[in-house]
């Protein structure tokens, strides 16, 4: 492997395709070839996010949410906030969490967590975390 990789937005697979409106969840990770370090760029219309649904956590592994632009509105087990432009949350990995967009304009994050093997599949789900 070389010293570095560049990876473009297109090339990055994008984990929210599958809900259209749901705006864009680019996985760099493996387009970038990360050996450690797990690197997402997320776009959220106004009024989308996980609010009413479910919650999850990735045990063992924390996680930081940095806000590029926007207010995004977090539910970090009972806590909930909201983080706007240049905030940063770091986020236990034994606790749940669900990130909405209450707002009328779009949401810019990053997110940022150790590269685990076998992370996704260690995923727990809560169900009704943020009910409407």
């Amino acid at each position: 492997m070389s010293n570095y990789t560049v990876t473009k937005r297109e090339e990055a697979v994008d984990f929210m395709a599958q809900w259209p409106g749901y705006g864009e969840m680019r996985h760099y990770t493996q387009a970038l070839g990360n050996e450690q370090v797990s690197f997402s760029w997320r776009s959220m219309p106004a009024g989308t996010g996980g609010r009413g649904s479910y919650g999850h956590r990735h045990p063992g592994q924390e996680e930081i949410y940095f806000v590029i632009s926007g207010t995004v509105t977090f539910k970090i087990d009972d806590d909930v906030f909201e983080a706007g432009p240049q905030t940063a949350v770091r986020i236990g990995g034994d606790a749940f969490r669900s990130i909405h967009n209450d707002t009328d304009s779009e949401a810019q994050l990053l997110l940022f967590s150790t590269l685990v093997e076998g992370a996704q599949e260690g995923t727990e789900q809560a169900q009704d975390f943020w009910p409407e």
